[in-house]
This record gives structure tokens, C-alpha cells and sequence, in this order.
């Protein structure tokens, strides 16, 4: 598991970022903007699963544009708190085979 698939992204995300004065605003900045993000997500997924219908003023919003949205925020957060995301998501994937090994059906 030492291929680095996520810092190609966060690398090109802080090559783009050093472009500005000041490249990532603060954590807690960045974490209002994640939430933002997130529920621009919901309401794209509730307009097209849910039972909410679409106000007809508003532009069709895409779940994956969305998806793309959060992605960008979370770099922008790991690259800003020096994390690599990588090693958080192979962490993460470990936590999730040994905690749910056990806990969902599994398909034979």
C-alpha cells in the first residue's frame, strides 16, 4: 500500500493554491466551507432521490460537480494541516475491515 494516488491531487491542489496571497484560509474557515459543500451535496441528492422538488428558478446541480466540491475542500484542509491523505485513507480503510469484518452480510 505505498503508492500515493491522493498527494498527486493534493500536489496540484497546493501548486494552484500558491498562486494566492494567502493559499488556504483557516481550519475553521475550511471546515464552514466543507460543511457548505456538504449540504450543497444533499440538496442535489434530495432533488434527485428525495421529495423535494427542484424550485424551477434554481440551476440543475450535479452530485458529482458536488462530490468534486468536498474532495477539493478536504485537500484543501489535509494540505493545509500538513496530513497526508494517503496514510489517513489507508488508516481509515483498516479501521473499517477489522471493526466491520463481522457486522454486515457478506456476498459468497
Amino acid at each position: 500500500m505505498g503508492l500515493k494516488y491522493l498527494k498527486y491531487y493534493q500536489d496540484l491542489v497546493n501548486e494552484w493554491a500558491q498562486h494566492f496571497k494567502s493559499p488556504y484560509w483557516s481550519p475553521l474557515s475550511q471546515m464552514a466551507n466543507m460543511t457548505e459543500e456538504v449540504g450543497e451535496l444533499a440538496r442535489a441528492i434530495n432533488h434527485v432521490y428525495g421529495d423535494k422538488p427542484k424550485k424551477s428558478p434554481e440551476e440543475k446541480s450535479e452530485i458529482a460537480e458536488e462530490i468534486g466540491d468536498i474532495i477539493f475542500t478536504a485537500i484543501c484542509i489535509s494540505n493545509n494541516l500538513g496530513i497526508d491523505l494517503d496514510e489517513a485513507l489507508r488508516k481509515t480503510l483498516e479501521k473499517y475491515k477489522i471493526r466491520d469484518k463481522d457486522r454486515h452480510e457478506r456476498k459468497d
